[in-house]
């Protein structure tokens, strides 16, 4: 996915040691799921106060057969915090995609409705 990687900087000057941390999330998605077809990221920084911490919001449109992933989150004292817990939360929508289009979240509710018993009048 290198070629796929997008990362988009606003707010905040260049960083190589977090264009590298967010290169190194994106792969690790990519090993956990390996059809994934792009990566968009965009780190914000949107107000500059001096007297209070930076505020970061980070977005993550992640293209996969079928869809688009979208993640949005913000954390208030750290960049690094808010790029993990995007990620972290990009994953877990991947799982449930792949849960869907496998069919295996449908199959366990169905289970789950078979095993309820069934009252007398019905």
């Amino acid at each position: 996915m290198p070629n796929q990687l997008q990362i988009t900087l606003h707010g905040l000057t260049r960083s190589e040691a977090l264009e590298e941390n967010i290169r190194r999330r994106a792969a690790r998605l990519e090993r956990f799921h390996g059809a994934i077809t792009s990566c968009r990221v965009v780190v914000e920084q949107p107000h500059h106060h001096r007297h209070q911490g930076g505020h970061f919001v980070v977005r993550l449109h992640i293209g996969v057969p079928g869809g688009e992933i979208v993640v949005n989150h913000d954390h208030s004292e750290d960049v690094y915090v808010a790029v993990r817990d995007a990620f972290d939360a990009a994953r877990r929508q991947i799982e449930d995609h792949v849960r869907r289009r496998d069919g295996s979240a449908k199959a366990h509710r169905i289970a789950r409705a078979a095993r309820k018993p069934r009252s007398a009048g019905q």
